[in-house]
């Protein structure tokens, strides 16, 4: 016998869970997840940080409609963002701190915020206070207890097909029917295989890997009051967290979907272009791994009903701003489902619809 919902959600990351939860206002939900915990790729990989000035137009009006319920259920805290550059990059420096919405900053500065940079190579450089880590476990728990209030959550729940039906989709996964009249689809770098499952039109999402290193805190330094610090042209950046460094070469390489790991070649060219900018060289790994950040082809993220099937809804393309745009993401797809107005700018509203891709 099959398990009736409203809403069967496909996929347990930060998507899925935050579209679930504001779903569930509206009607039992489902989700279906296919590995054994919630977050498990690119949720679970991410570098947590909110930005407002990050990323295109649509991506900006979302984290600023995000800001409210980030604060008020608690799970960001102060970190700060400082862009680095060396004379060589100067215009390219002088176009991004702009355009991330930060305030140039002295060499001195810059080292008693990271006394760690090469004052030897550092020509340029740039600071905010207003950015800050995310709690990405807090805010995804968070969801998943508001999502199993009004339904349930299923683990180890691979798709194994997807059906329509006269009111709506079937779908298998573990051997374990499910039906509901609306089926959203928030699997990350898999969602295009699910449309194809649901014989719904891919809309030509890629998967992007990104690898990230984790490193001894530098010289034995207390590192948790350090910025993240981004290496201007999108050469690394380096974060801290829980005592040690995060550093990433900030690659965007296209790939299927997979559970990703680190390219070791990419990884050690990225770890010596931060070591260009820094004195303390790069001696040890405590760990190394990589997420797949998936992708639109205009690199705006996807929210709402396929323009062929209005009982498809999708909810991806976050990239690598799942965390800081998820709570007016999962806002906009209730709303849509719902018929409510969103506030959200109408420019943003068009740059999300499913159908500018078909």
């Amino acid at each position: 016998m099959s398990q009736e919902s409203d809403f069967i959600v496909i996929g347990g990351g930060i998507a899925g869970v935050s579209a679930g939860a504001a779903l569930s206002a509206l009607g039992k939900v489902t989700l279906l997840e296919a590995e054994s915990a919630l977050g498990y790729h690119a949720s679970g990989r991410s570098a947590a940080l909110f930005v407002e000035g990050y990323g295109n137009p649509a991506v900006r009006a979302l984290t600023t409609a995000s800001y409210d319920y980030h604060h008020q259920v608690g799970v960001l805290s102060d970190r700060g963002l400082m862009l680095v550059a060396g004379a060589e990059r100067a215009e390219e420096f002088g176009q991004e701190y702009r355009d991330m919405h930060l305030e140039p900053i002295g060499l001195d500065e810059a080292l008693t915020r990271m006394p760690i940079l090469n004052p030897g190579r550092i020509a340029h450089a740039a600071f905010s206070t207003d950015i800050w880590d995310i709690d990405t476990d807090l805010l995804l728990q968070g969801y998943a207890r508001i999502l199993r209030a009004h339904g349930e959550i299923v683990t180890g729940a691979r798709v194994e097909a997807i059906m329509r039906t006269p009111t709506g989709w079937e779908v298998i996964a573990d051997e374990r029917d499910y039906t509901a009249k609306k089926l959203i689809n928030a699997a990350g770098a898999w969602v295009d295989d699910v449309a194809r499952m649901a014989g719904v039109q891919p809309l030509g999402f890629t998967p992007l890997r990104r690898s990230m290193a984790r490193l001894p805190a530098p010289g034995g330094r207390n590192v948790s009051a350090w910025p993240m610090v981004f290496g201007s042209g999108n050469a690394w950046y380096a974060k801290p967290d829980a005592g040690a460094l995060l550093v990433s070469p900030s690659e965007e390489d296209p790939c299927d979907p997979h559970d990703a790991w680190a390219d070791d070649m990419v990884l050690a060219e990225g770890l010596a272009r931060y070591e260009e900018m820094v004195t303390e060289p790069v001696t040890r790994l405590i760990s190394n791994w990589a997420g797949l950040r998936t992708f639109a082809p205009d690199r705006n993220l996807v929210i709402g009903p396929d323009a062929r099937d209005p009982n498809f809804l999708w909810c991806a393309g976050q990239g690598g701003y799942g965390f800081q745009t998820a709570p007016a993401t999962a806002i906009l797809l209730a709303d849509l489902v719902s018929g409510a107005k969103s506030e959200l700018p109408l420019e943003a509203l068009e740059n999300l619809r499913p159908d500018r891709l078909g």
